[in-house]
Formats: C-alpha cells, structure tokens, sequence
C-alpha cells in the first residue's frame, strides 16, 4: 500500500475513493464516514446549465453514470479481493450472490461496493460511525442486528407544511448507520 497515509487531515480528494482510501487513509483514523453511493439507477446523470436568465440551457455534461455491468476484469477482480480479505463473512456472502444471481449488473455493483466498504472499516476507528445511505434498489428492507447494522435513519424534510395542502413525499433511499465494532 503506496502513498503518504498520515497527511490526510483536511484534505479534499477527488477520484475513486478505492485508491484514495488505499493510498492516503491510515488505518483507524477516521470518526465518522458518511457514505452515499451511486444507487444502481441504471441511468446516467448530467449537469445542466442555465443562462443568464435563468432559463435552462441546452448545454450539459455528463456527471456520472449509475449503470454497472459485469466485467471479470473489474467485478471479478473485486470479487478476489474480498475473497483474499479477512472478511470472510462477506465474501462468503458475495459468492453466494454470484450463485444466486449470476454475473450481472446487480452482483457488479455489490461487488463494487464490497471492497470499498472493506476499506472503509480498515479506516475507521473502533469508536467511529458509519452512516450508508441507501436506496431500495441495492438495499434490503429490514435490518438485522447481527448484520452490525441498527434500524434505519428516519429521514425529514426542512419545509414546514405540504406543499399545496397534500401528503410531504417520503424522501427517497434510507441511512443505515453502524460502528466500526458491531
């Protein structure tokens, strides 16, 4: 593992956060994590533009893309580096997975979030916090405490009163929250 670990205190990265946990982040060093993942939306994201007016402009770019496929190159690789860890929970769950599933977009993208979770808990202290939102596409609907996860985050808005007299719409996903010690 490469790179300058101890100088990491209030700095702002930017990249895949895999390489930047693995090259900069000490083990144990970190309070609080609060984690929000792409979602598996299937669907990508732009950054639109407005002019001077106001009004939206028709020029735009691609943010990121929220669509995952299976690659034996990236998900595999993935898959074999949980399976070399010392998380041997997860990797048997991750397997399990894959043979349930098969290789396909939703075993890329846990696959995906698998190893970086694993570098998450590297680095968070023993008395630290996770916070995971979640969206019901890639989460499961009741949370176990043997899953190291405590019940869901209740989520709420900052207006006031509904809109137009009607319902406050449920804000979309969920926060799971967990220590680094379950």
């Amino acid at each position: 593992m490469a790179g300058n670990r101890a100088g990491a205190m209030n700095h702002l990265f930017y990249g895949d956060n895999l390489g930047v946990l693995r090259e900069s982040i000490a083990d144990a060093s970190v309070d609080l994590i609060y984690l929000d993942p792409p979602f598996n939306s299937n669907a990508s994201y732009n950054v639109l533009f407005k002019d001077e007016s106001g009004r939206s402009s028709g020029a735009q770019i691609e943010a990121f893309d929220d669509t995952w496929h299976w690659d034996d190159m990236v998900s595999g690789q993935a898959v074999a580096e949980v399976r070399d860890s010392p998380y041997q929970n997860a990797a048997a769950m991750l397997d399990a997975m894959l043979g349930f599933l098969g290789k396909n977009p939703m075993t890329a993208y846990l696959a995906m979030m698998a190893v970086r979770l694993i570098e998450l808990h590297r680095v968070l202290k023993p008395t630290g916090s996770l916070y995971l939102h979640c969206d019901p596409t890639a989460s499961h609907e009741r949370p176990r405490n043997r899953t190291g996860f405590t019940r869901p985050m209740r989520q709420h808005r900052a207006r006031a009163r509904p809109p137009h007299g009607g319902r406050v719409p449920r804000p979309p996903g969920r926060a799971l929250s967990t220590g680094a010690e379950p």
